[in-house]
């Protein structure tokens, strides 16, 4: 094994050098509000204010990212191919490359400025179930999206509360409220940092493969770290729930989905999940009716808990739907509904796409619901955690949008409880694909140049992708071979037996 000096300065920096190029960039495209302090410093104000600038900002992302992804590859492959790590050196690298992030600019979404608009509804009495931001004075100066500003906000009491303590504390200075929801989802991050091993070992997997794939992932540090998104959190959560449940008693993992939950209602999902781990991997049917209705009245009470101190109701209910105002070829039923939709108008059949894009929708969250139901009626053969991931795979993949980061919300479910070699390389290339996704799309760009339909950035992706996997032996061994050492699976008899030992039999 590498000493530490060796091994940090093998794969920590060049990762660090990644992700350095990656902030420098967003100091000239990433988001600021139009009324800060960082916009004038001498290096801001030469990057964003002019042309030369801004095509260097956009350079140097797509060069850090790019040896950020080649650099997680090659650490993959050596890892894979026999390198005996701890859990605690994949953390370190983790630590490592977030470190440039940490003050940069938010990149590739402009959301956490939504989440301070939010705290400031709050502040000012208003319910944010009820009304959007634009309501408020100097809403849009502040940094909020335009498209959701008249939008009620999708998520919880608990980061509502969380909200308003960042706009209370921060005043007036938006960029200093992004950097402290960056705070927020760095604390999501290292709950998963200590929770993905503890599950990996759980199901017999080796917990720094397990981190490897699911911690140090480029998109975890693109969408988590520098795009501070609340979902890092909610997983964080999450994941403390189902360790939790599996090592000391369901009843208290049911309380962490449930504030999990209230960060995004989407947590919901996993509580039937934790039902079956109380329930057991031998229980009959009714058995398990009886701990699913337990989890739903714990988690249902940690939940209600923050929305009677926010006073906000059940109003989170019918806010659910905000993110479906969003079209993203990437999702399968809408992309469908607009291809049949583009047909139907061409045919003089119909005088735009919306009932096809309807149609196909309602499709998907039939399917995803009949997917869950029968995880959760037949779940013998899988783990409750092997559950939890197809469900969640299911509820994204048939939703009406789906955004880079949720491929986070199932993929340490997954990364614990194991993948075969075909799988793997399929996630390899869908992180992949969805990191170059993330630049060549623009979302984290003013909006001057290289401006991208949703469909051409999936191509270019794919492109720029094949250039990097092909760009040394190691990723195109990673990718395109199918060394048996390459899957995530029990690699002895105890950790198959562990292994086993999660499977539910009836």
């Amino acid at each position: 094994m590498d000493s530490w000096p060796e091994f940090l300065g093998r794969y920590g920096v060049p990762g660090l050098i990644g992700t350095a190029l990656i902030a420098v960039g967003a100091l000239g495209v990433g988001w600021l509000p139009l009324d800060t302090v960082v916009d004038s410093w001498p290096l801001v104000d030469t990057l964003r204010d002019n042309s030369p600038g801004l095509i260097l900002s956009r350079l140097m992302i797509f060069a850090g990212v790019a040896i950020l992804l080649q650099t997680w590859l090659v650490t993959g492959y050596d890892l894979l191919s026999g390198q005996r790590w701890n859990a605690w050196r994949i953390s370190a690298l983790v630590g490592m490359w977030s470190v440039p992030l940490l003050l940069a600019p938010p990149l590739f979404s402009r959301d956490v400025y939504s989440y301070f608009g939010q705290g400031r509804l709050l502040l000012e009495g208003y319910n944010p179930y009820e009304t959007g931001v634009n309501v408020l004075p100097d809403w849009f100066v502040y940094g909020a999206d335009p498209m959701w500003g008249e939008t009620p906000t999708p998520y919880g009491p608990f980061w509502l509360l969380l909200s308003r303590g960042v706009a209370d504390f921060s005043g007036d200075h938006a960029f200093l409220a992004a950097l402290m929801f960056r705070g927020l989802a760095v604390l999501g991050l290292i709950l998963m940092a200590i929770c993905v091993p503890i599950l990996a070992e759980q199901h017999g997997i080796n917990p720094a493969k397990a981190q490897w794939l699911a911690v140090l992932n480029p998109l975890i540090l693109m969408h988590f770290v520098a795009g501070a998104h609340n979902d890092a959190l909610m997983v964080g959560l999450m994941l403390v729930g189902f360790a939790i449940a599996l090592s000391k008693h369901a009843a208290y993992g049911a309380i962490f989905i449930g504030l999990a939950a209230s960060v995004k209602p989407i947590a919901f999902l996993a509580l039937p999940f934790i039902g079956l781990i109380w329930a057991g991997s031998v229980s009959n049917f009714w058995n398990r009716v009886k701990y699913w209705i337990a989890v739903v009245l714990i988690g249902g009470a940690s939940f209600q808990i923050f929305a009677l101190i926010t006073h906000t109701g059940f109003g989170w209910i019918d806010a659910l739907s905000a993110p479906g105002a969003v079209r993203t070829w990437l999702s399968p039923p809408t992309a469908l509904g607009m291809t049949v939709g583009a047909i139907l108008e061409g045919l003089g059949l119909a005088e735009n796409n919306d009932s096809a894009v309807a149609f196909f929708r309602n499709l998907g969250l039939l399917l995803s619901l009949i997917i869950v139901a029968y995880l959760c009626l037949r779940p013998q053969g899988r783990s409750a955690v092997r559950a939890a991931a197809l469900a969640f795979g299911a509820v994204v993949v048939l939703g009406p949008v789906i955004q880079p980061w949720y491929l986070l919300w199932f993929l340490p479910l997954f990364a614990v409880t194991g993948l075969t070699a075909t799988q793997l390389r399929w996630t390899i290339l869908l992180t992949a694909a969805f990191a170059v996704h993330g630049i060549a799309e623009s979302s984290s760009t003013s909006d001057t140049l290289f401006q991208l339909s949703n469909l051409v950035a999936i191509i270019v992706a794919v492109g720029v992708v094949g250039l990097i996997l092909l760009a040394s032996p190691r990723e195109r061994q990673l990718v395109l071979k199918d060394p048996g050492s390459h899957g995530l699976h029990p690699e002895t008899p105890r950790a198959q037996q562990e292994a086993d030992s999660r499977i539910i039999l009836v």
